[in-house]
Formats: structure tokens, C-alpha cells, sequence
């Protein structure tokens, strides 16, 4: 049986938790599991993340981290675990809904196909697309980040570089040194598929529609935005050197 670790960050999610674990666990996924990684929320979500891991024993498990540290540095933690703890495939997915769950099925079964290295939940392929609550700049914006500005700078083949909704079959993370990872914000996500290209593997992207959040206050914010931008020439001087021969094995990884 193929075993499934699906990681969800959480910082203040309170509102959202108990909802997400409930709806992706009625998933008919066989072998799946959930592993909340907290930074510490001040608002009690770690507490409803030790709840439902005692609701859920061994499909559901609470990682408590130090204090908060930013999205990159919770995934990496979180591919460091799922990969000792045995996953075949690893999901990562937001806690706020904006990822569709109902789509996880039909990623896990596309990367389960021969030749799909890692499956991306895509905005921007034919059938995906943003809620109508986005105003036209914040799209524009999103549109030219993935399929204009990022596109051009890194010569990615993805559409949809910056999005988070990602299944990876565990042989593409245990070929990458995270050493090499410097991102930790919005632009972590790029980084990752960028490294993912160089080192030769496929990403097949399935279309979702990607929801404005239900419940809560976004991270995102126009400092991040920016930031991400100018971290895009950073990412492509450090990595444009990679090639498939840079691979780790699992035996040295």
C-alpha cells in the first residue's frame, strides 16, 4: 500500500484546522496520513492539533515547532519526517482552504503514473483558475509573477511555479540537499520547482481553482510580494549550475 503524508503548515489556524483534517481524512485515499506542523501559534492551534492526533492516532500527527519560522523551514522540517517516517508520496497543502482537497485524489493517482515526478496543483493551466473575490490587479499580479517575470528569468517549464499545492514522490526529495534551499517565504515554492527542473525530473500539473481563504487573515502581503521578486535573480545564480548528475542518492542523502 502506497503511504500518503499529507504536511500542512499552521501558524493561527485555529478556525481552520479541525475542518481541513476532518475534510482531507474523508478522502478516498488509501494510506493517507496528515502531519500538522505549528510554529507555535499563539491562538491555540497547536493545542487542536494534539486533539485530533489523539482523535486520529497514527493517521493524524502534531509537529510542534520552536517559534515561527517561515514556510519553507516548517516544509523542510516536515519532508525531513515524512521521508524518515516511510512516505512514498508527500503532499503539502495549505490549511485554509484556498487548496482544493477534494483535488488530492486525482493528484495522488497522477503521481502514482510512470513519468510524474511531482503533481502541481496549477491556477494556470486550461481548467484552472482564481476566485472571482480577487480584484483584476491582484490577478494580473499572479498571473505575471508565474507565466511573465518568473517564466523568463528562470526558463521553468511550469506554470505555476509559486503555487504550494504539490504531491512529490519521495525519490525527488531524497535527491535534493536542502542545504541548497536558502527561500523560506513565498518564493521558497519557485525555488523548490526550479531545483526540481534543473536536477531533470517532470512535474505534471493538474488545474484547481484556487479559493480565497474562508476563514482567517492572509500572510501575504506587498513587502512579501516584492521580496519574492528580487530573491527570483538569486534563485537562478545559485542553482543554474544543477544538472540531472547532482542528484543525491538515497544512500548518501
Amino acid at each position: 500500500m502506497t503511504r500518503v503524508m499529507v504536511l500542512i503548515p499552521t501558524y493561527n489556524e485555529a478556525e481552520n484546522l479541525a475542518h481541513m483534517v476532518q475534510t482531507v481524512l474523508a478522502l478516498p485515499v488509501e494510506g493517507l496520513e496528515i502531519m500538522i506542523l505549528d510554529d507555535s501559534s499563539p491562538d491555540g492551534t497547536g493545542a487542536i492539533a494534539d486533539a485530533l492526533a489523539a482523535e486520529y492516532p497514527g493517521r493524524v500527527h502534531a509537529v510542534h515547532r520552536p517559534r515561527k519560522e517561515g514556510l519553507g523551514r516548517a516544509y523542510q522540517d516536515g519532508f525531513a519526517r515524512a521521508l524518515a517516517a516511510g512516505a512514498d508520496l508527500i503532499a503539502q497543502m495549505d490549511c485554509d482552504f484556498s487548496h482544493p482537497p477534494e483535488k488530492l485524489p486525482e493528484m495522488v493517482a497522477r503521481a502514482l503514473e510512470p513519468g510524474h515526478d511531482v503533481v502541481v496543483g496549477s491556477r494556470y493551466v486550461p481548467g484552472g483558475t482564481l476566485d472571482t473575490a480577487w480584484g483584476w490587479h491582484r490577478k494580473l499580479l499572479s498571473w505575471w509573477a508565474n507565466r511573465v517575470y518568473i517564466h523568463l528569468i528562470l526558463r521553468t517549464r511550469v506554470h505555476d511555479a509559486t503555487g504550494g499545492y504539490r504531491v512529490f514522490n519521495r525519490r525527488v526529495l531524497e535527491a535534493i540537499d536542502f542545504h541548497w534551499v536558502r527561500s523560506n517565504g513565498y518564493i521558497f515554492q519557485a525555488e523548490m520547482a526550479y531545483i526540481i527542473e534543473r536536477l531533470g525530473f517532470t512535474i505534471y500539473e493538474v488545474p484547481i481553482h484556487f479559493a480565497e481563504r474562508r476563514l482567517g487573515r492572509s500572510k501575504m502581503d506587498l513587502r512579501i510580494q516584492l521580496e519574492a521578486a528580487l530573491r527570483v535573480w538569486q534563485v537562478l545564480a545559485r542553482h543554474r549550475h544543477l544538472t540531472p548528475a547532482d542528484r543525491l542518492h538515497p544512500a548518501r542523502a
